[in-house]
């Protein structure tokens, strides 16, 4: 078995993962000298790039010191906070990117939570030390502060901790002592995050990302949990309600660099690979042995928050800018979406023209839309509607009841408020501290 090491980057938005991620590409000599790849290199989806946010979770592969290093980079917009659910249990590990001028933010704490809740065990990197008026060593209590109100374990809070600026390339064990690109933190990732257990047994491999190819069709992505598996291996695809379908691996392939390689030799477990020739499979279903299959736990991601009614066009405009205009095709469009997007659902209506579709926010089902109007769909849609529930007889919003929203700001944490959404949720500010000059204020 080679050695391995399994990692995801986590952070808030616009910390610099993607950023991080051209570093390490860059430094282990993945592309010629001479080779423009420009910025940003993970990033390939068109509304990625035009928006400057990473939308899909994605993996890539490096080889340093002759280790391989699967690399998962993850969305840091908290309306994609399903991707990175999805894609946490592949991960042994995670670095966990911090602003050293912001500091912890929302989205870091959710997704460090969730990092947690799974026993992995955390790198801290305080990026973009190269800002001005920053203070990296207040950045680093804050997340000490952070992970023990998460409950984090004696191990996860002895983290080891870097600095330094991914868009100046370099990373180092003290902030104040530049070097000259980013070994520091290949090397700490070797020593700290520990190698996949090497489980014998009956081959299991949860699905966690769907691929497609138009000549191959839809490719299976995950992590081989225990077993061994190997092309034209007799294998049963595990469903969530329990049923049990057999198929045969096709093809296999094993990520390296940004892309992926073909083997016809026998994959062990802790390895990150894709299958070719499963049917009829979701995010979340296991792979199994065909003789004794075995489920593993459903992939769990958190309640949408926000519902979108899409109907047809009906308007004197119709038939004007899309090709798929029917009922039929936008039903057929939102439902392949859920196969992929574990955070979205689509429910029927009473009228088969219209559909609900529930996402994690207004980006989240807004990047659909686009996605489907670029892809030719034409459409309405109704105004977007906060998911309520009640207990109690109180109502509330499906992110916090109003206890659960009282804890969170009673934390040490930091939170974003402003004068309106105090106003409008009827928050009474009683207490603030003054966060390095910089107006924010610890509630």
């Amino acid at each position: 078995m080679q050695d391995i090491r399994n990692i995801a980057i986590i952070a808030h938005v616009d910390h610099g993962k993607t950023t991080l991620v051209d570093r390490i590409l860059h430094q282990v000599k993945l592309f010629r000298d001479n080779q423009d790849m420009g910025e940003l290199i993970l990033d390939s989806n068109d509304l990625e790039r035009e928006r400057g946010i990473t939308i899909l979770a994605k993996n890539v592969s490096v080889r340093y010191k002759g280790v391989k290093i699967n690399i998962i980079d993850t969305p840091g917009h908290s309306d994609f906070g399903g991707e990175v659910e999805r894609v946490l249990n592949m991960a042994d590990g995670v670095i966990l990117l911090v602003d050293a001028f912001e500091g912890p933010m929302p989205q870091t704490r959710f997704v460090l939570q969730k990092a947690i809740a799974l026993g992995l065990k955390p790198i801290v990197v305080v990026n973009k030390v190269d800002k001005p008026n920053c203070s990296p060593d207040e950045v680093h209590e804050a997340v000490f502060e952070l992970m023990y109100s998460l409950d984090a374990s004696e191990d996860q809070l002895d983290f080891q901790t870097l600095y330094g600026s991914s868009k100046q390339g370099w990373m180092s064990h003290g902030w104040q002592e530049p070097t000259q690109d980013i070994s520091a933190l290949l090397d700490t990732i070797l020593e700290v995050i520990p190698p996949p257990e090497e489980k014998t047994g009956t081959l299991q491999m949860q699905i966690s990302s769907l691929d497609y190819s138009s000549y191959l069709g839809r490719i299976a992505v995950g992590r081989i949990t225990r077993g061994n598996i190997k092309m034209g291996m007799p294998v049963s695809v595990v469903k969530r309600n329990g049923s049990v379908a057999r198929s045969v691996v096709k093809e296999l392939y094993r990520f390296e660099g940004l892309g992926k390689e073909k083997v016809k030799t026998e994959i062990s477990s802790g390895e990150i690979c894709a299958v070719l020739g499963i049917e009829n499979f979701e995010i979340g279903d296991t792979i199994a042995d065909a003789e004794l299959p075995e489920a593993m736990k459903p992939i769990n991601v958190d309640e949408p928050t926000m519902s979108m009614l899409f109907t047809i066009n009906n308007s004197p405009f119709f038939g004007k800018e899309g090709i798929y205009v029917t009922s039929r095709h936008i039903r057929d469009r939102l439902f392949k979406e859920t196969e992929k997007n574990l955070a979205m659902r689509v429910e029927e209506t009473g009228s088969p023209e219209k559909l609900l579709v529930y996402g994690r926010g207004i980006l989240h089902i807004s990047i659909l839309v686009e996605t489907m109007r670029r892809e030719g769909y034409e459409f309405q849609l109704g105004q977007p509607q906060v998911i309520v529930k009640e207990k109690n007889g109180r109502k509330y919003e499906i992110k916090f009841s109003l206890e659960e929203a009282m804890e969170y700001i009673k934390g040490d944490e930091y939170v974003e408020v402003t004068p309106k959404s105090i106003r409008l949720r009827k928050i009474l500010l009683e207490e603030t501290e003054r966060k390095r000059q910089k107006g924010q204020g610890n509630v």
